[in-house]
């Protein structure tokens, strides 16, 4: 969950104070009971602010504590330019909320106040209601995750290993758009760091891996594509990996494998799946974004859906319209994370539907895929894309789909059996779809984490493209 800062305002007279701090003590201490029962973290003012040093200093306290998003509350009608002093003291993002007890003119100290931080510019978002209604809880932990997802983003590093691959332009981003707009650099690091790396990682650790993945997974060798050096070679790869981010301090990252990996090495599935995973054989860890081909706005939707969702996210081509079912096979290489196989706490439940195939021709230097077909449940579905230069987050809710074996084994060889599946049922029309979704990849998350994500884009300054069934 967040961190909730949140900081009451007063009547300027103190006369006035006097007669209804208690009442504003009271809703305030109403509004903070709300946010911790669902679960935040929250840092209220030390006092309600009613004179300019308090607005200032309150503002300043309540930011050091690192909150990700800061309330300014108003139960009763208070002097506009406290808001405008705390607002000043406070970098970061801004909730305005009020409560809607006619006895009490917070509505009307809010609205003072809103409109004076519009005359500046001052960026800022607007709730009001009361504290015992559940959807307006709901509605500030959406605001508040937005923004500790988006602060999570900024002073941030992309490890892209490699360059573009295999001529996607929507795979490759300016890195001074990064910057200006999400605070994000990026390290360009040569793949041939991880075939050095690979050569010189733990082999003891890298045959316990291999002992590991052959118990709780089905491991199919065939002498030839899969051999058990190859998939150590791949462990090994992960290793190599694992250690370039902790060394460079990469927060997420892209590999882009081919053509030069997946001919002359190992294909990177075995490494990609379980950066994102949540363990791996040494145990519980944290995921680590890494997309595949080294897609940079991919890994970017991905950052930041981990950070929104906690949970691992989802990468995949738009593989196949199945039109007699109206499903799409979301199906890329071995990029799928093994969690959303169960999506299960216990890597042995997950591992226990994985398979390890001999990879396809389209990669002749072999390695294993890491096949397997995602658990059903809804979904928030997004991507961030670029038109005419501008991003937009391309954004829907859908919900993955299993059958019975025999339908799963026959639609998931109509495409690339060996490669990991999702069935999806999206909320979007397959016509407007296929017309104006802006690349090859999409991203996944479980839940529905729209209202999230909207807050997020209206943060960084992004334009929200949302696809439904009954929009055209």
């Amino acid at each position: 969950m967040a961190r909730i800062g949140v900081i009451s305002f007063s009547d300027g007279r103190a006369y006035v104070h006097a007669g209804i701090v208690d009442f504003l003590r009271a809703t305030e201490d109403r509004l903070v009971e709300a946010l911790i029962g669902a679960g935040h973290e929250v840092v209220a003012g030390a006092a309600p602010v009613s004179d300019n040093a308090l607005a200032g200093s309150v503002a300043r306290t309540v930011a050091a504590a690192g909150v990700d998003l800061t309330v300014f509350h108003y139960a009763v009608w208070a002097f506009p330019h406290f808001t405008m002093l705390a607002a000043g003291a406070t970098p970061g993002p801004l909730l305005l909320l009020s409560n809607i007890d006619p006895v009490q003119p917070g509505m009307v100290g809010m609205l003072a106040a809103g409109g004076a931080l519009d005359q500046i510019g001052r960026e800022h978002a607007r709730l009001w209601g009361d504290p015992a209604d559940a959807e307006l809880i709901a509605a500030v932990g959406h605001r508040a995750r937005a923004a500790g997802a988006v602060a999570a983003l900024r002073g941030s590093t992309f490890g892209r290993f490699g360059g573009r691959p295999m001529g996607m332009n929507t795979a490759v981003a300016n890195t001074d758009q990064w910057q200006r707009m999400f605070g994000v650099d990026v390290e360009e690091i040569d793949q041939w760091e991880i075939v050095r790396r690979a050569e010189l990682a733990d082999a003891g650790e890298a045959k316990q891996a291999r002992e590991w993945l052959e118990r709780h997974a089905t491991v199919h060798y065939d002498g030839a594509k899969l051999t058990p050096e190859l998939l150590e070679r791949q462990i090994r790869s992960y290793l190599a990996v694992r250690d370039l981010i902790a060394e460079w301090r990469l927060d997420f990252s892209g590999i882009k494998g081919q053509p030069e990996l997946t001919q002359h090495f190992a294909t990177m599935d075995v490494t990609e799946a379980f950066l994102n995973d949540p363990y791996d054989w040494n145990g519980p860890k944290q995921p680590h974004v890494c997309a595949t081909e080294a897609d940079m706005d991919g890994a970017l939707t991905m950052q930041l859906l981990k950070h929104i969702a906690g949970t691992p996210v989802l990468f995949a081509d738009v593989r196949h319209y199945h039109a007699d079912r109206d499903i799409w096979d979301l199906c890329n290489s071995g990029q799928h994370a093994t969690w959303f196989a169960a999506r299960s706490a216990d890597p042995a439940e997950n591992l226990a539907r994985v398979h390890l195939y001999p990879e396809v021709f389209f990669f002749p230097a072999g390695g294993a895929s890491v096949h397997h077909l995602a658990a059903p449940g809804e979904m928030t579905l997004a991507r961030l894309t670029r038109k005419d230069g501008e991003y937009r987050m391309q954004l829907m809710l859908g919900e993955f789909e299993t059958y019975d074996t025999a339908t799963n084994e026959e639609l998931m060889r109509q495409s690339t059996w060996e490669w990991p599946h999702a069935f999806a049922r999206l909320d979007a029309q397959a016509g407007d779809f296929l017309s104006r979704f802006g690349a090859n990849h999409i991203h996944a998350v479980p839940g529905d984490h729209r209202e999230t994500v909207r807050a997020a884009c209206g943060l960084l300054g992004v334009t929200l493209d949302e696809f439904t069934r009954d929009d055209r």
